[in-house]
């Protein structure tokens, strides 16, 4: 799961402005306006026994949190040195919807490439609690090498007893720590919210700060490398650094609608 991306909603010259200004997060955003789905506060946990309760009128398919939005028809690219190449990550924000639990939710395609051979196709499923916060319901997953096909990590939360996650919390504070998403031995991410003012430059915002910055990791593979994700209020995911020598910088280049 830890290679999906979000989408920002907004065109070129909003998202500059937006990176370039000095507004500080807001602590009142809708989770501190509005009653928080049940689901949310056993989801703020990575400890065991994980069970959100999920009632399908608390989800909508209206994603509009500040610091991951996703607008059916917005396409963002990304791009990667790797030690195997020029990576390219293509995700959409489809207009299609997938019913999960019960709860419909938003349809996200990603396409990645490495020196313009696919890698990676995949269909994430998201939706947005009544309190701000982001779920991810799941995923439908396949990567290429070798001429051979592997589902590996695929997932729908409901299914052999998958639960969703969150990827963005309604209020993000320092210290929120979250399990992304829960198939046990499937998929075990999490996350943890390290930063609220955190700082950096990508091809398409230039130099970006007071970015909200989460801290993600496989409870399955505990010496992978971490990754740090880089959200811009009013734009969304810009840039993944995953940790290593020297670190691997996914940063957002082109946004455009479809």
């Amino acid at each position: 799961m830890r290679k999906f991306h979000w989408i920002p909603c907004l065109a070129v010259a909003a998202v500059l402005t937006a990176c370039s200004s000095s507004t500080t997060p807001s602590s009142t955003t809708q989770s501190s306006t509005s009653a928080a789905a049940p689901g949310t506060r056993a989801a703020l946990s990575i400890t065991d026994p994980y069970a959100p309760k999920i009632d399908p009128a608390d989800f909508s398919t209206t994603i509009d949190n500040p610091y991951m939005p996703m607008v059916p028809g917005t396409r963002m690219i990304y791009e990667a040195d790797t030690p195997d190449g020029k990576q390219r990550t293509v995700t959409e924000v489809t207009r299609d919807t997938k019913t999960v639990m019960g709860v419909k939710t938003v349809v996200v395609h990603d396409s990645v490439s490495v020196d313009g051979e696919q890698t990676e196709d995949t269909f994430d499923w998201f939706a947005q609690a009544r309190d701000g916060s982001v779920w991810y319901f799941g995923e439908q997953t396949k990567e290429f090498a070798d001429g051979k096909v592997d589902t590996a990590g695929s997932f729908e939360a409901g299914v052999d007893g998958a639960l969703p996650g969150i990827v963005m919390p309604g209020s993000p504070q320092v210290g929120d720590k979250f399990r992304q998403e829960y198939a046990k031995g499937v998929a075990e991410d999490t996350g943890e919210v390290v930063d609220l003012h955190g700082a950096d430059t990508t091809p398409l915002t230039g130099a970006a700060r007071d970015l909200v910055v989460t801290k993600d990791a496989d409870m399955l593979e505990p010496s992978a490398p971490a990754e740090h994700k880089f959200f811009a209020k009013g734009v969304g995911l810009i840039l993944t650094v995953t940790e290593g020598q020297p670190p691997q910088r996914d940063q957002a280049v082109k946004i455009e609608k479809f």
